[in-house]
């Protein structure tokens, strides 16, 4: 009698048991409903003055089986992807001399429009470089030449414009700022070539001091008050440059970190900061990735994968599929853009709509693919797309004309702001898709639980269409040329 009334109990218990996850599950795709939400959308347009700005406020109908014939965005915010880090641009030694040349009202219009969440678009990440790069003025480093031991350490060329600077951006980003760090190489006598530029490759017998020289900066950094978050080991390390540049193979990386640098930050009791691998572009992202984190004595140091859109220097296209592939093959690492501009700077492109929609374009597909942070190039540069010491002139999404003190805004700000003033540090991407390739489209859920969805439209027409969430449906058009953030709240 005991036992039956123990098997009894324990049905019971299943019974209740099984309701409960029944309930709970029944609650789960019922969470998120459209009824009785508005969506609130902001447009940036080719051929109007429209920037970022709310056109309409639509509601949404019962809708509960579109046909074929209706162009519709589909939305599902109970499928949850990645959590977006963050969005920013580089501070590099060239958008902070720029930023100084600038007169006073216009450097706090700058600050504001890059780093205020409400007035601006809301930037959080900086990437600046460990000692000098293209965007600088000239090449520097911050020792001197055969001190192994790096006591003659010194980033006084720093404290005249890029660490005044870096400042201002953290105070006007809120007090926080997700600032990496990367070098472009390292001093001349460490390498093979005996030169900063032209490529070479770091010397294996100054593999340790190397090491230590990351350790140096950031903690110099971190005593002048700016908190490093993450670093990078090499930007584009199978590049040889004009400019400073460093070559690494993939096997090479893969051992300076396991046996260097890797134990060198966790001895620095740096085990927090973010290590970012390759940070180069696109086209060999998976093999550089799977040489490196199939090594598990490595890839426990790795929190990431770094990527830059240039594989286009080839004539081809954005291999948004090589950032795919590496999320699928390796899910518990991070991939993040590090770098990206349009290059060959004209002063007559300034208002070329294609410098946006090649922003984009990007961040859609590398946001889809599971990327968490985006980080755009210099975030200011003057009238001739530098300053740069070699001549590698390039966009940037501000300009300064230094002949009147003028700020110059392209198109690509206001691409970038669609997505950093609207998703937040902290959104999980959700299933967005559209029933034609001409909208590309990405949406997020930010912690608020409001719903970001970005379609753009880089064809000649426009493109009615409906929102449709869970059998709601809100309809509007997507204007030729444009792109869109839809606030569902």
């Amino acid at each position: 009698m005991k036992r039956k009334f123990i098997s009894l109990s324990i049905a019971s218990a299943c019974l209740v048991l099984a309701a409960a996850n029944l309930a709970n599950a029944q609650r789960k795709h019922l969470a998120y409903s459209a009824a009785n939400k508005s969506v609130k959308v902001y447009v940036t347009a080719k051929g109007t003055d429209d920037r970022m700005k709310q056109t309409e406020t639509l509601t949404f109908k019962s809708s509960p089986q579109p046909v074929e014939t209706e162009v519709a965005i589909f939305v599902d915010p109970s499928k949850t992807f990645q959590t977006m880090l963050g969005i920013g641009g580089a501070l590099t030694d060239a958008s902070a001399e720029i930023f100084y040349k600038l007169p006073k009202d216009k450097q706090k219009e700058l600050l504001t429009a890059y780093y205020d969440k409400e007035k601006g678009i809301g930037y959080t990440i900086g990437r600046t470089s460990i000692a000098s790069s293209d965007f600088s003025s000239g090449t520097y480093g911050y020792i001197k030449d055969n001190d192994v031991s790096l006591k003659s350490f010194d980033v006084s060329h720093d404290k005249q414009y890029r660490i005044p600077f870096i400042k201002e951006v953290t105070k006007a980003a809120g007090g926080k700022l997700t600032l990496f760090a990367t070098p472009w190489s390292p001093p001349g006598w460490m390498k093979s070539n005996g030169d900063v530029l032209h490529g070479g490759k770091l010397l294996a017998k100054y593999d340790q001091p190397w090491a230590n020289f990351y350790i140096k900066f950031i903690q110099t950094y971190e005593k002048l008050g700016i908190p490093i978050w993450g670093l990078s080991v090499q930007n584009e390390p199978m590049a040889t440059q004009t400019w400073e540049s460093c070559l690494y193979t993939a096997e090479d990386e893969r051992d300076f970190i396991k046996n260097f640098l890797g134990p060198a930050l966790y001895k620095a009791g740096m085990q927090s900061k973010k290590l970012i691998i390759w940070d180069h572009n696109r086209d060999l992202l998976y093999q550089r990735a799977s040489t490196i984190l199939e090594d598990p004595a490595t890839a426990k140091y790795v929190w990431g994968i770094g990527f830059h859109w240039y594989e286009t220097w080839t004539g081809a296209g954005m291999d948004f599929e090589s950032t795919r592939l590496v999320n699928k093959a390796f899910p518990d690492k991070n991939l993040i853009f590090t770098e990206g501009c349009v290059e060959k700077f004209d002063f007559n492109r300034l208002s070329d709509w294609s410098l946006g929609e090649r922003y984009g374009l990007s961040m859609i597909n590398d946001f889809n693919a599971g990327t968490v942070g985006w980080t755009d190039w210099n975030v200011l540069l003057d009238e001739k797309g530098g300053p740069n010491h070699v001549g590698n002139f390039c966009f940037a999404p501000v300009h300064a004309d230094t002949r009147n003190g003028s700020l110059i805004y392209t198109n690509s700000y206001y691409y970038l702001g669609h997505f950093s003033k609207f998703i937040h540090p902290g959104a999980k991407r959700i299933v967005s898709a559209a029933s034609r390739d001409k909208l590309l489209t990405t949406a997020y859920i930010n912690p608020d639980g409001k719903l970001a969805v970005v379609v753009m439209n880089r064809g000649d027409e426009n493109i009615d269409y409906s929102l449709w969430i869970k059998g709601k449906a809100a309809k509007t058009t997507a204007l030729a040329h444009s792109i869109a953030t839809l606030v569902v709240e």
